[in-house]
C-alpha cells in the first residue's frame, strides 16, 4: 500500500521556521516527482514547492520563494520543506504529494497524497 506520511507541522510565530517531511513508502519514488501544496480555511489547494526525480530541479510559488526550501534525500524516498520568515497567510494545511516523471505546478495531476500537516503561524 503506498502511503506518503507528513510531520513537522505545528504552530509558531511570525518570523520563525519550520521543517516539513514526507516519507514515501509501499514502492519506490525515485522515478517520481515530488511536491509540496497546501490549503488555508475557505481557499483552494495550491501549489508550494516541487522537486524533479533526482532532486537537481526545484521549483516554487512566487508567494514562498527565497524562504522555502524544498529538497529531497539521498534515498529519494523522502522530501522535506524548510520554511523560513514564516508569514501568517503561510497558515494552512500542507500536503505531500508525488506523481511519475516530471514535476508540475497543477495538483490534479498528482497520483499520491498525504494526510496534510497543520501549519499555523501566529502574528
Amino acid at each position: 500500500q503506498v502511503q506518503l506520511v507528513e510531520s513537522g507541522g505545528g504552530l509558531v510565530q511570525a518570523g520563525g521556521s519550520l521543517r516539513l517531511s514526507c516519507a514515501a513508502s509501499g514502492r519506490t519514488f525515485r522515478t517520481y516527482a515530488m511536491a509540496w501544496f497546501r490549503q488555508a480555511p475557505g481557499k483552494e489547494r495550491e501549489f508550494v514547492a516541487a522537486i524533479s526525480r533526482e532532486g537537481g530541479a526545484t521549483f516554487y510559488a512566487d508567494s514562498v520563494k527565497g524562504r522555502f526550501t524544498i529538497s529531497r534525500g539521498d534515498a529519494k524516498d523522502t522530501v522535506s520543506l524548510q520554511m523560513n520568515s514564516l508569514k501568517p497567510e503561510d497558515t494552512a494545511v500542507y500536503f505531500c504529494a508525488a506523481r511519475p516523471v516530471l514535476a508540475t505546478v497543477d495538483s490534479a495531476s498528482y497520483n499520491y497524497w498525504g494526510q496534510g500537516t497543520q501549519v499555523t503561524v501566529s502574528s
